[in-house]
């Protein structure tokens, strides 16, 4: 099996991305996520750039790393001086790394016109960069900027950039579609080229994703001989982002036959996403490829019957290779079977001429002419097959709320506050929390009531929060259907709530959601123990 080192730019060009900022604590957990999963490399950063940059060079030395090398970036020598005279050169060797990524313009017109210099003035800035971090023992990435553009413009030119970087002794050529404006025949073609020429160094490959190529193009570039494949996990990056390596991994493992990070790892996909989609503070696409909630969801009841009969005739793979799972949306079109499959999880008993399955389609039905929507709330539905089954018991008994609105002023904050009495067991709790909103400053009090009693709930926070309003001409008083989307920072999982009143619909869902969180968390610790 060929091995092809994945080079993940998460906390480097990820990081460029709009509404992503990392503090040096989110890095170092980014850094042990990515190493978990057995990435190559991990690109964390240019130590001369910003004082945070600095600071996470100093504290991920504490790590211990299993699979990954640490990474520095940086940039050639700047023009008309050496490297030793170079800061952001030199500031590469305080970040003590093994190995370091150097990008220099391959695009002449780069050079003469962004940079200002000759084009025989950045051959050496190349070459002598590269030979001076030889010199001091580091592995080297030479990341040829631009290199496609500079190839298409002045093909002799951007090759002669590779031979610089060769003749200073760079370790691998990364070739970086830096406008992400190319097709994959283009990159098929030129990459081949670049590996049938430079057959002593590994090639490598830096997709971003402007044309909506970059996974594609990254493969075309294996195909061609790159055995370097740069991205960032679930694809953050400046504008469109970079070639997504939470599909590439996969593509290339399962369905290429190459080897990518450690077998055992690839069932591990589905969950690094999620996390370090939380670390960033981004919100999961639902229709990420492989990870995201919907890639194996099924709602028409035709396509649900043929992936019950035959998986692969809907699915490409299975999901539990990724980590991922199969969901069957409950909805109008979705069929009895649908409802029997989730029934089975729950009571592998139970049949589709049962009682019981006759007793949850009727409440089913009056739920959803209620105004209830279960096909995108799968959790909310399973603690409504758990009551009509008879296996369900209440975690804790919500007494009393009272929410405090008022204007918010530009001094305060929070414009919102909310007091709870909840009762587990015997016991009484009373709590009260200000929030952004009425909702936001319930599910504070009515987690931190409970927080005592199930410490795990700590873990928990809303990602996503919906309100549709289902009877417009029902005009203030029209009744609303509430989503909310919660996250432990590994599993995703959804409830509803309905209601004439959007406070009471809230809390229905946010409810459910703890709920569902704490009887997951009892089924973990039994398959644990088992």
């Amino acid at each position: 099996m060929k091995q092809i080192n994945i080079f993940d730019s998460t906390l480097r060009d990820g990081a460029q991305a709009e509404g992503i900022s990392f503090s040096v604590e989110d890095k170092l957990k980014v850094v042990k996520a990515l190493d978990e999963l057995g990435v190559a490399y991990i690109e964390a950063g240019n130590p001369g750039s910003n004082p945070k940059d600095l600071e996470f060079f100093i504290k991920v030395k504490a790590l211990e790393l299993k699979n990954a090398k640490l990474t520095a970036f940086g940039s050639t020598r700047r023009r008309d001086i050496t490297p030793e005279e170079d800061a952001n050169v030199l500031s590469l060797l305080s970040a003590d790394t093994k190995v370091v990524a150097i990008f220099g313009k391959s695009w002449d017109f780069h050079v003469t016109d962004i940079i200002k210099t000759s084009l025989e003035e950045n051959l050496k800035m190349i070459q002598e960069t590269v030979s001076f971090l030889k010199g001091k023992d580091k592995e080297v990435v030479f990341d040829a900027e631009h290199f496609f553009d500079g190839y298409k413009s002045n093909k002799e030119y951007a090759m002669n950039t590779l031979e610089a970087a060769v003749s200073g002794k760079a370790d691998s050529l990364a070739l970086c579609d830096t406008n992400g404006g190319c097709t994959p025949d283009e990159i098929y073609e030129i990459t081949k080229e670049v590996v049938d020429k430079f057959k002593e160094v590994e090639v490598g490959i830096h997709c971003h994703n402007d044309s909506g190529m970059a996974v594609a193009n990254s493969i075309m570039a294996v195909k061609a001989g790159a055995t370097q494949v740069q991205g960032t996990y679930v694809g953050f990056g400046e504008r469109c982002g970079n070639a997504n390596l939470s599909s590439l991994i996969p593509t290339l493992q399962i369905k290429k036959g190459f080897h990518c990070i450690p077998e055992e790892n690839i069932e591990t996909l589905t969950s690094t996403a999620i996390l370090i989609s939380e670390i960033a503070n981004v919100t999961l696409s639902d229709k990420e490829p492989y990870v995201g909630r919907s890639a194996f969801t099924h709602k028409a009841g035709m396509h649900i019957d043929g992936v019950n009969k035959a998986p692969h005739s809907f699915e490409h793979i299975n999901p539990e290779l990724v980590g991922n799972e199969r969901r069957f949306l409950m909805s109008e079109v979705a069929g009895r079977s649908t409802i029997i499959k989730k029934i089975s999880r729950i009571d592998p008993s139970i049949t589709k001429d049962s009682e019981e399955t006759t007793r949850i389609v009727e409440k089913l039905k009056k739920l959803e002419y209620y105004g209830y929507q279960f096909e995108g709330a799968d959790s909310s539905f399973e603690l409504l097959i758990r009551k009509q089954l008879g296996k369900y018991e209440p975690f804790f008994d919500l007494e009393y709320f009272k929410i405090i609105g008022e204007q918010k002023t530009t001094e305060n904050q929070f414009s919102s506050y909310a007091m709870v009495k909840v009762k587990v067991d015997e016991q009484v709790e009373f709590s009260a929390a200000e929030g952004d909103g009425p909702v936001n400053a319930l599910d504070k009090a009515l987690r931190k009531s409970l927080e005592g009693f199930y410490p795990k709930l700590k873990t928990v926070h809303l990602t996503d929060y919906k309100v549709r309003v289902l009877d417009s001409l029902g005009a203030t008083a029209a009744k609303v259907r509430v989503l909310i989307t919660s996250t432990d920072g590994t599993a995703v999982w959804t409830t509803v709530g309905v209601s004439t009143d959007i406070i009471e619909a809230s809390l229905i869902a946010l409810v459910d959601s703890i709920e569902y969180k704490l009887i997951k968390d009892i089924e973990n610790r039994y398959r644990t123990h088992k």
